[in-house]
Protein backbone atom coordinates (compact mmCIF):
# COMPACT_ATOMS: atom_id res chain seq x y z
CA UNK A 1 0.00 0.00 0.00
CA UNK A 2 1.57 3.47 -1.00
CA UNK A 3 1.49 5.74 2.40
CA UNK A 4 0.34 9.16 1.88
CA UNK A 5 3.25 11.71 1.64
CA UNK A 6 5.06 9.25 -0.54
CA UNK A 7 5.95 10.49 -3.60
CA UNK A 8 4.37 8.35 -6.88
CA UNK A 9 5.85 8.16 -10.56
CA UNK A 10 2.99 6.90 -13.15
CA UNK A 11 2.88 6.69 -16.87
CA UNK A 12 -1.35 6.90 -17.92
CA UNK A 13 -3.44 7.22 -21.16
CA UNK A 14 -6.91 8.04 -19.87
CA UNK A 15 -9.93 7.65 -21.81
CA UNK A 16 -13.95 8.25 -22.11
CA UNK A 17 -16.46 5.61 -22.29
CA UNK A 18 -16.40 6.08 -26.05
CA UNK A 19 -13.14 5.46 -25.85
CA UNK A 20 -11.77 8.75 -26.78
CA UNK A 21 -8.18 9.95 -25.40
CA UNK A 22 -8.67 13.35 -23.87
CA UNK A 23 -4.82 12.65 -21.91
CA UNK A 24 -1.77 10.42 -21.65
CA UNK A 25 2.18 10.75 -20.69
CA UNK A 26 3.13 8.98 -23.62
CA UNK A 27 6.42 10.65 -24.63
CA UNK A 28 7.00 12.21 -21.95
CA UNK A 29 8.06 11.92 -18.72
CA UNK A 30 5.65 9.99 -16.20
CA UNK A 31 2.98 12.30 -13.74
CA UNK A 32 4.70 12.73 -10.16
CA UNK A 33 2.47 13.41 -7.40
CA UNK A 34 2.73 13.01 -3.56
CA UNK A 35 -0.06 10.72 -2.05
CA UNK A 36 -2.84 12.10 0.05
CA UNK A 37 -2.26 16.25 -1.16
CA UNK A 38 -4.86 16.42 -3.59
CA UNK A 39 -2.99 17.01 -6.69
CA UNK A 40 -5.12 14.41 -8.58
CA UNK A 41 -8.44 13.57 -8.71
CA UNK A 42 -9.76 11.82 -6.18
CA UNK A 43 -10.39 8.31 -7.63
CA UNK A 44 -7.35 8.38 -9.47
CA UNK A 45 -5.26 8.04 -6.16
CA UNK A 46 -7.52 5.41 -5.10
CA UNK A 47 -6.99 3.26 -8.22
CA UNK A 48 -2.90 3.88 -7.62
CA UNK A 49 -3.12 3.24 -3.61
CA UNK A 50 -2.70 -0.59 -3.74
CA UNK A 51 -0.41 -0.64 -6.84
CA UNK A 52 3.39 -2.44 -6.64
CA UNK A 53 6.31 -0.49 -9.04
CA UNK A 54 6.09 -1.92 -12.26
CA UNK A 55 2.25 -3.07 -12.35
CA UNK A 56 -0.06 -2.05 -14.96
CA UNK A 57 -3.76 -1.73 -14.38
CA UNK A 58 -6.68 -0.45 -15.79
CA UNK A 59 -9.20 1.93 -13.87
CA UNK A 60 -12.51 3.45 -13.90
CA UNK A 61 -13.57 6.77 -11.65
CA UNK A 62 -17.59 7.31 -11.93
CA UNK A 63 -17.54 11.71 -12.85
CA UNK A 64 -18.39 11.65 -9.22
CA UNK A 65 -14.95 10.68 -8.15
CA UNK A 66 -13.27 12.43 -11.02
CA UNK A 67 -14.96 16.17 -12.03
CA UNK A 68 -18.09 16.08 -10.60
CA UNK A 69 -21.16 15.73 -12.54
CA UNK A 70 -21.61 18.79 -14.60
CA UNK A 71 -23.60 21.41 -12.86
CA UNK A 72 -26.34 23.87 -14.64
CA UNK A 73 -25.49 26.71 -12.48
CA UNK A 74 -22.01 26.74 -13.76
CA UNK A 75 -23.81 27.83 -17.16
CA UNK A 76 -24.58 31.76 -17.71
CA UNK A 77 -25.23 33.99 -20.27
CA UNK A 78 -23.90 37.63 -20.64
CA UNK A 79 -23.73 40.43 -23.00
CA UNK A 80 -21.28 40.59 -25.51
CA UNK A 81 -21.04 44.25 -24.89
CA UNK A 82 -18.93 43.10 -21.67
CA UNK A 83 -16.37 41.14 -23.81
CA UNK A 84 -13.21 43.15 -24.70
CA UNK A 85 -13.80 44.56 -28.41
CA UNK A 86 -10.86 42.93 -30.03
CA UNK A 87 -12.09 39.19 -29.43
CA UNK A 88 -14.27 37.46 -31.63
CA UNK A 89 -16.45 35.07 -30.12
CA UNK A 90 -16.70 31.24 -31.09
CA UNK A 91 -18.26 28.27 -30.30
CA UNK A 92 -15.26 26.44 -28.52
CA UNK A 93 -13.21 28.93 -27.29
CA UNK A 94 -11.54 28.68 -24.12
CA UNK A 95 -11.32 32.08 -21.85
CA UNK A 96 -10.25 32.85 -18.53
CA UNK A 97 -12.60 34.68 -15.94
CA UNK A 98 -11.94 35.79 -12.64
CA UNK A 99 -13.25 33.91 -9.75
CA UNK A 100 -15.23 35.21 -6.61
CA UNK A 101 -11.55 35.22 -5.19
CA UNK A 102 -9.33 36.80 -7.95
CA UNK A 103 -8.48 33.56 -9.17
CA UNK A 104 -8.88 32.07 -12.52
CA UNK A 105 -11.67 30.57 -14.01
CA UNK A 106 -11.16 28.82 -17.02
CA UNK A 107 -14.44 28.58 -19.35
CA UNK A 108 -15.79 27.91 -22.47
CA UNK A 109 -17.60 29.14 -25.12
CA UNK A 110 -20.56 27.13 -25.98
CA UNK A 111 -23.18 29.34 -27.75
CA UNK A 112 -23.02 32.81 -29.72
CA UNK A 113 -25.86 34.95 -30.65
CA UNK A 114 -25.87 38.74 -31.70
CA UNK A 115 -26.36 40.40 -28.90
CA UNK A 116 -25.02 37.30 -25.72
CA UNK A 117 -22.57 34.83 -25.44
CA UNK A 118 -23.35 31.52 -23.24
CA UNK A 119 -20.53 30.25 -21.25
CA UNK A 120 -19.69 26.73 -19.33
CA UNK A 121 -17.45 26.67 -16.26
CA UNK A 122 -17.60 23.15 -15.76
CA UNK A 123 -14.62 21.10 -15.91
CA UNK A 124 -14.54 19.86 -19.29
CA UNK A 125 -14.43 16.56 -18.10
CA UNK A 126 -17.17 17.51 -15.97
CA UNK A 127 -20.15 14.47 -15.87
CA UNK A 128 -17.74 12.27 -17.73
CA UNK A 129 -16.66 8.16 -16.31
CA UNK A 130 -12.66 8.53 -16.86
CA UNK A 131 -10.79 5.36 -17.58
CA UNK A 132 -7.22 5.32 -17.22
CA UNK A 133 -4.43 2.47 -18.11
CA UNK A 134 -1.88 3.00 -15.72
CA UNK A 135 1.74 1.73 -14.69
CA UNK A 136 3.46 2.48 -12.13
CA UNK A 137 7.01 3.51 -12.29
CA UNK A 138 7.95 4.33 -8.55
CA UNK A 139 7.40 5.00 -5.07
CA UNK A 140 9.82 7.08 -2.80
Amino acid sequence: MIEKGQKVKIHYTGTLDDGNQFDSSAGREPLEFEMGAGMVIPGFETGVADMAVGEKKTINIPAAEAYGEKREDLVMSFERAQLPPDLEPEIGMMLQMQGPQGQPVPVTITAVEEENITIDANHQLAGQNLNFDLELVSVD
